[in-house]
């Protein structure tokens, strides 16, 4: 994967020059000078707000990957420009600092200019700093087969026994190659719905719906809730124990090639599911990426929702960019200072 563009400063707003005073000279030759010199700084105050305001405009999207591997590059995440303080020269123009308001800007592109609607949520599980954008429910699509399988195992725990071998076939099918009839199977073998919101409620998530009858794949969700499930995962502190954990890990680090898009765009090395789906109705996508990815050195939870695309492949970029965007709003924003206690 493509490391990220460094993320680019705001201009400065430069000090004009003082002219020097005049010499001696006669008062007809000093108030020429005076005249010029006016002129001269009015030039170059003109010259100094044009340059602002190109270095303000944004940047246009471009392609790299085939559709079903599009990574689009991150935009600058502005709908507008920033304003420029009036103040001391040398003064820079005031940027967000809050972590949830410099993803907000960033991912504001992607509504406007792709007609996705997206919620993301990014956890860094080392410092514990996350950043969430987008409260509302989507469907999961196939994002619920690891939800599925966290089932099968909570059960599986409950009895004090391994999986079976058909169990686990038939969940490596489920989470590596996405396979809908595996998922039907285990879904009917964790007690459908029911069986999926007793595990949710171990697993610690309050907003995901099952979904109706055998249609798993319209269980429905947040991207806060699919983080609480990517750190019961992953994490130790987990109502799955060592053995359930290292078996998911596992499915999602050997997804089949042709699946290895979403949440990968934002770093190297990658464990991850998607879900898509066409709504009968609309003929939008839903499309959807988890996973943990490792970027920069560092080690993120990512998840991506998103609805509304007009093809696989646009909400496939709008995906990419959002956790690109994720990823880079952790990276460069400081975390708040601590106050100082005596």
């Amino acid at each position: 994967m493509n490391p990220f563009d460094a993320a680019s400063s705001p201009h400065r707003m430069g000090q004009e020059p003082v002219p020097p005073a005049p010499g001696r000279h006669d008062e007809a030759i000093a108030g020429r000078g005076r005249i010029q010199r006016v002129l001269a700084c009015s030039a170059a105050g003109m010259l100094l707000t044009s340059c602002f305001a190109a270095g303000q405009s944004g940047v246009g999207d471009r392609s790299g990957r085939p559709p079903a591997q599009n990574q689009a590059p991150l935009t600058s995440g502005s709908s507008k420009p920033a304003e420029a303080p009036s103040g001391s020269p040398g003064a820079r123009a005031s940027v967000p600092t809050d972590v949830n308001s410099v993803l907000a800007r960033s991912l504001e592109p992607i509504r406007t200019g792709k007609g996705t609607r997206v919620s993301v949520a990014v956890l860094e599980p080392r410092s514990g700093r996350r950043a969430l954008y987008g409260s509302q429910v989507h469907i999961t699509a196939s994002l619920a087969k690891v939800d599925i399988l966290a089932a099968l195992l909570l059960r599986a725990q409950r009895e004090e026994r391994p999986l079976t071998r058909w169990e686990e076939s038939t969940a490596a099918s489920m989470i590596q190659s996405s396979d809908n009839d595996s998922a039907g199977a285990l879904w009917r073998r964790i007690g459908g719905g029911r069986g999926l919101t007793d595990a949710n409620r171990t697993l610690g998530l309050t907003s995901t719906e099952a979904g109706p009858g055998i249609h798993w794949g319209l269980t429905r969700t947040t991207a806060a809730d699919q983080l609480t499930l990517l750190s019961a995962v992953f994490d130790d502190r987990s109502p799955l124990n060592r053995a359930s954990r290292d078996l998911i890990q596992t499915l999602m680090g050997r997804i089949d090639a042709d699946q290895d898009w979403g949440v990968s765009a934002a770093g190297s090395r990658w464990q991850l599911k998607n879900g898509w789906l066409q709504r009968t109705q609309s003929q939008r996508w839903a499309i959807n990426s988890m996973g943990r990815v490792k970027a920069h050195g560092r080690t993120f939870y990512l998840v991506i929702l998103s609805h509304g695309s007009r093809s696989m492949s646009r909400g496939i970029s709008a995906v990419e960019q959002a956790a690109q965007s994720a990823v880079r709003a952790l990276c460069s924003t400081p975390p708040p200072v601590s106050p100082i206690i005596r």
